[in-house]
């Protein structure tokens, strides 16, 4: 009764009533205002090298809070399940039509609740339960959902894995090709979650080809960079583009897929009804304003940005002693190896985030260390471009990064400096 009591005092007193009152949730509920209040503060107070993590915009914070989030619309836009669903479909419809536009996709498909129910869509579309599948093995920077026995897709299906060589620690594309012809796979996935280099999606489309299987491309960390125009476009190659969308690209957390209008229709099934309920309307609203963000022109310099961040960055480390896999990047993360410095990973985690950095462990190619310990650290730089951070500001980020780690007694005296880099580049900076 407080709650509704509140709600209708704000619209008896004539104030329009929007969404998001951090005022009334302060006086309804103080603890869990408090919890917000801190979570803010820490992301002001330290610096956020996550690759997977980026700050969102207002805007979309907006539509994140939204009444939206009250509707329950099962189905596609005209065609749901529940009444007075005209308003939401607006809102999906903007969403797809501003994403088709921005990756010049066929079809879009907006309503995954994140990067791994899209990725299990997929499956669900163009597999069955025992077919087989060619895709990046997890200790060389794939991701769960392409073939780990603790994910339904390692359970599900017959996962072959490919992986890196081991003196350049890039792609092998002999070794996917020769994997593809010996197994003859019903999909093959590219992508990955800790790979620094570009994708060559048109090679992979020739080994699909040979072999007669669908091309399944995994964009869930570097979709942005796709949309901003500054890595090649996996859409002219692939069948089906999964993706996230509070990586790179810069919005809520939510996933996505792209296709072929050959498969949409088992796209969207597979989608709804087979894997998913109601979707999240808020969140798809969220996504709306994201992909109109993206369109702008700038977005394409925030992505070029974030790319010149992470090799100011990945270049500093390595004068530091910390040798970045592959010799460097590509894209918006880096991947590190901290043997040269007889450090795992994650004691360098701990190190890092006594003096206010976070950031992930992180296996590296043929690591001797298994994955709660590891050899590397994973970084990267949508955070603090987000921001507003230049690369001379990534420099001396490498360098406290590189400090934290060798000299764990320091945390404090480098705590401070990371705390006045942060403050100077402030997330949600106060209004004036």
């Amino acid at each position: 009764m407080v709650a509704e009591n509140a709600v209708n005092t704000v619209i008896t007193e004539g104030e329009p009533f929007y969404g998001p009152d951090f005022g009334m949730l302060r006086r309804n509920d103080p603890e869990m205002a408090q919890v917000l209040l801190d979570e803010l503060e820490r992301t002001r107070g330290g610096l956020q090298l996550i690759a997977s993590e980026n700050f969102t915009s207002p805007a979309v914070l907006a539509a994140l809070g939204s009444a939206l989030t009250n509707k329950y619309a099962e189905g596609y836009p005209g065609h749901r399940y529940h009444g007075g669903c005209e308003v939401v479909d607006r809102a999906e419809a903007l969403a797809v039509e501003r994403a088709k536009l921005l990756f010049g996709a066929e079809h879009v498909n907006v309503q995954p609740y994140s990067g791994t129910t899209a990725n299990l869509a997929a499956y669900a579309a163009l597999l069955r339960p025992g077919d087989t599948v060619l895709a990046m093995a997890l200790s060389h920077g794939g991701h769960l959902t392409h073939g780990s026995r603790s994910n339904f897709s390692g359970r599900w299906f017959d996962v072959v894995s490919y992986g890196v060589r081991r003196d350049t620690e890039l792609l092998d594309y002999d070794e996917v090709r020769d994997l593809a012809l010996r197994y003859r796979p019903k999909m093959i996935i590219c992508g990955a979650a800790a790979y620094p280099r570009l994708i060559d999606f048109a090679a992979f489309r020739g080994i699909a080809d040979e072999v007669g299987a669908w091309l399944l491309a995994d964009m869930a960390h570097t979709i942005g960079l796709m949309a901003g125009g500054v890595i090649p476009s996996a859409v002219p190659y692939a069948d089906v583009v999964t993706f996230t969308t509070h990586k790179s690209l810069r919005g809520p957390r939510g996933g996505g897929i792209l296709c072929t209008s050959e498969v949409a229709a088992r796209i969207d099934r597979a989608v709804f009804p087979f894997t998913q309920g109601g979707p999240l309307m808020h969140a798809i609203a969220a996504k709306a304003v994201m992909f109109g963000e993206a369109l702008r022109p700038e977005f394409a310099g925030y992505c070029a940005k974030m790319i010149a961040n992470c090799r100011a960055l990945a270049d500093t480390l390595a004068e530091e002693g910390m040798r970045p896999v592959t010799d460097g990047t590509d894209t918006h993360l880096a991947l590190v190896d901290l043997r040269g410095l007889g450090v795992s990973g994650a004691e360098a985690e701990r190190r890092c985030a006594a003096a206010g950095i976070t950031l992930d462990r992180s296996v590296i190619p043929y690591d001797p260390e298994p994955p709660t310990v590891t050899s590397g650290l994973r970084l990267g730089t949508p955070c603090v471009t987000t921001q507003g951070m230049e690369p001379s500001d990534l420099v001396e980020v490498g360098r406290l990064v590189a400090r934290a780690v060798r000299e764990p007694r320091a945390a404090g005296e480098i705590g401070e400096r990371v705390a006045a880099l942060s403050a100077a580049h402030q997330a949600y900076p106060c209004r004036r």
